[in-house]
């Protein structure tokens, strides 16, 4: 059972007849789902069945073969170059299960970035970053390096720089698989938390059946369809 309700119903993301292909292998074969404003979904499946790559699709870095992503009524399928580019910053945010953090910034900067590649002001960007760590604890940490947090610090760090430009959608690819169970579990809470304090809406990517099991709704994958 989800650990609370989505606190809204309106859709924020639809996809139709999602299809992929790397050379002979069929790797989505139409897929079509819909997540609403504020909703935690997660999609469950085992490997190879296809979840990793239907989210980079539907966070538009990689491209589908056929069908239709509607972001916030965009399409965004129909994107290209640099108009997808500064989409996907200014709406979609971005957690994988490797940081992906630069390790010559600090947490601060890190967070920043997106951002500043937006053309936001600096001060409300900073503004903005240094709340976003005081959210997540992470106040005394801001003007360290990657290299000097835990894994559990760095996992809270991309989170903040996902969050940075407010995304509609943040699209989360085995955000606990390289952390250990106690951090797993505090990123687990987080994610509510965030849902609940700003209305965030997540789409995860996990093997993990207890971060599965707190969202509202858990997508079943298997050879490259959605079942449930």
């Amino acid at each position: 059972m989800p650990y609370f309700a989505a606190t809204s119903f309106s859709m924020i993301l639809t996809a139709n007849n999602i299809k992929k292909k790397y050379g002979s292998l069929e790797v989505l074969k139409g897929v079509n789902l819909a997540i609403n404003k504020g909703e935690i979904v997660s999609i469950a499946g085992s490997s190879g069945a296809g979840k990793s790559t239907l989210l980079h699709i539907l966070g538009t870095l990689d491209q589908a073969d056929a069908g239709e992503i509607l972001l916030n009524s965009t399409p965004v399928h129909s994107l290209k170059g640099k108009k997808l580019a500064a989409f996907r910053n200014e709406h979609i945010g971005f957690v994988f299960q490797f940081h992906h953090l630069l390790p010559e910034f600090t947490a601060l900067e890190n967070v920043c970035i997106p951002g500043w590649i937006a053309g936001k002001k600096k001060k409300l960007v900073e503004a903005r970053a240094n709340h976003l760590l005081d959210m997540l604890h992470l106040s005394e940490r801001s003007e360290h390096k990657p290299q000097a947090l835990s894994g559990g610090e760095q996992q809270r760090v991309a989170i903040a720089r996902a969050l940075i430009n407010d995304p509609d959608i943040v699209f989360a690819d085995e955000p606990t698989g390289n952390l250990d169970s106690k951090n797993a579990r505090e990123l687990h809470d987080l994610f509510i938390q965030l849902r609940n304090e700003l209305n965030q809406t997540f789409l995860i990517v996990t093997h993990n059946e207890e971060l599965a099991g707190m969202s509202d709704r858990i997508l079943h994958m298997k050879d490259g369809v959605i079942i449930n």
